[in-house]
């Protein structure tokens, strides 16, 4: 497993989740890159240090001794990289503090680290939310690899915090460092909204929701397969997004018993407000988490769900086959895993590899919708 080392710590990091012979590291030359310019300037114990989208842990854990560190994110994974890297490095757990993107850090700030994200809707409403929050002298640094760092990324920074510099490159690596200046309080987009017609119902959706200005085709294909009037079943919306799945099922299911899960802050945030707008104080378990790895084994009895196909700029279909593996864990003997997904995937046979019994609900041009039972 490679080693980072950078002027202020050596660090033996995984990433999250964990897979046999990982093939990828838990940093890159970005995260070198930022530590390294950063060490260039004053940074003491009493520094305020904001690390933005830090996937796992690298940055974070470096300062953890040198300043005050505040980490946040949208994603639970990257929370949980952070407490198994800090105690990997012998790091006290409490040596940094986590913010979920669904809640605002508060300052002032000295310095402001940002990895930049894959969506630029999160990076937008991270900006917008430094307003007021930057102590005198602050600086925001910005980093990337250059392939993962498109113009608009400047021009976020350049807008809501002020002039930017663009450093040389270093191992296909570029910081963004902004200077703050004087500007007038911005006003967010996001949340946005979209309606559904059938069932009417409106959606809102927090920055760093996947297709956040209408229903994603996969879902839209989904929709009207969702099995009805089925009484009192433990179910749950796995990777739930806005909770559109699971929200629309419990209107056809009155007397279902909802969870809805999904590792993005944002996400959960959004469903649970959805959820509260649509279903009033209906009881359901709306939470963030890895998935369904906390979930009692035999628990419940259909779980839904339309997988993700990457991790950041990752694509594999790896987060997708853990999906499957827990829902047969929380799966009680007989229960279902409903999918939708892309023909191309594949998914029939790896389902079928886990499962055994696999039928084709439904299916257009480019999606399938599938049924597994476990036996």
């Amino acid at each position: 497993m490679p080693i980072l080392e950078t002027p202020y710590a050596r660090l033996d990091l995984i990433r999250q989740p964990e897979q046999p012979n990982e093939p990828l590291q838990a940093f890159d030359a970005a995260d070198e890159y930022l530590l390294a310019q950063l060490h260039e300037q004053t940074l003491d114990a009493s520094s305020r240090v904001l690390v933005l989208n830090d996937s796992f842990g690298a940055l974070a854990c470096s300062l953890a001794n040198q300043a005050q560190v505040i980490s946040s994110g949208d994603s639970h994974l990257a929370l949980v990289a952070l407490g198994k890297n800090l105690q990997r490095n012998a790091l006290q757990a409490g040596a940094v503090t986590f913010v979920p993107a669904s809640e605002v850090p508060q300052g002032p700030f000295d310095r402001v680290l940002i990895r930049v994200p894959k969506t630029l809707a999160l990076l937008e409403e991270q900006l917008i939310r430094l307003h007021g929050q930057l102590a005198p002298g602050a600086q925001v640094i910005a980093a990337a690899m250059i392939k993962h760092l498109p113009r608009a990324a400047g021009d976020l920074l350049e807008k809501y915090i002020g002039p930017v510099q663009a450093s040389l490159a270093v191992k296909k690596a570029r910081l963004l460092t902004a200077t703050p200046s004087d500007k007038p309080a911005p006003r967010s987009p996001y949340p946005t909204r979209y309606r559904l017609d059938q069932p009417g119902i409106e959606l809102i959706n927090h920055a760093n929701l996947f297709c956040r200005e209408d229903l994603d085709i996969g879902t839209r294909a989904f929709l009207p397969h969702l099995p009805k009037a089925l009484g009192n079943l433990r179910v749950a919306d796995l990777g739930c997004g806005n909770g559109v799945l699971g929200i629309v099922y419990a209107l056809s299911n009155p007397q279902a018993q909802m969870t809805l899960v999904d590792e993005s802050y944002m996400a959960v945030q959004s469903a649970q407000e959805n959820w509260q707008a649509i279903l009033g104080e209906r009881p359901a378990d709306i939470r963030a988490g890895d998935g369904l790895a906390e979930q009692p084994m035999d628990s419940l009895d259909l779980v839904l769900c339309n997988p993700p196909f990457h991790q950041q700029q990752v694509v594999g279909d790896f987060l997708a086959w853990r999906m499957f593996t827990q829902a047969k864990t929380a799966l009680t003997k007989g229960g279902e895993l409903w999918i939708v997904g892309n023909r191309h995937l594949g998914y029939h046979l790896k389902l079928k590899r886990l499962f055994g019994k696999v039928e084709q609900v439904a299916a257009t041009p480019k999606f399938v919708i599938l049924r597994a039972i476990k036996p």
